[in-house]
């Protein structure tokens, strides 16, 4: 059975709450839907040793790796501080989706009013760096 966008959001808010974000106060959840359908989770995890931390996208692709999960079909984004905000994910992570997505992945994020925005990997991270596949080099 597939995962409702709200259903995505709903994870990415309930995972926000874990957050660890003592220095910034800035809580991120994420919430990907990998190809088989599957959802993975993940929050951002800051250290004393700022800007070391682990990003909330970058947590949710290790989950969705570490599960067996191969592609991102969809990633739901939702951060703030005290209130949710429109959370674009930094340029590391927008690298980050983009070595697990294809044409079809939808990044989409939610405001604090619950409108919700849309972005393909292409329009967030145009002219992207990437490597080809060790399968053809």
């Amino acid at each position: 059975m597939a995962t409702s966008e709200d259903e995505l959001f709903e994870k990415a808010a309930m995972v926000r709450k874990r957050a660890y974000a003592p220095y910034s106060k800035f809580r991120v959840g994420a919430a990907i839907e990998d190809e088989s359908g599957r959802v993975h989770i993940g929050c951002n995890v800051e250290n004393a040793a700022y800007p070391i931390g682990a990003c909330a996208e970058a947590s949710a692709i290790g989950a969705m790796i570490a599960e067996g999960g191969k592609t991102i079909r969809r990633i739901a984004i939702i951060g703030g501080g005290e209130a949710i905000e429109t959370c674009t994910p930094c340029g590391g992570c927008r690298q980050r989706i983009a070595e697990f997505a294809d044409e079809n992945t939808e990044i989409i994020l939610k405001d604090g009013a619950g409108h919700v925005r849309r972005f393909s990997v292409a329009e967030l991270l145009p002219e992207s760096f990437a490597l080809k596949p060790a399968s053809q080099l």
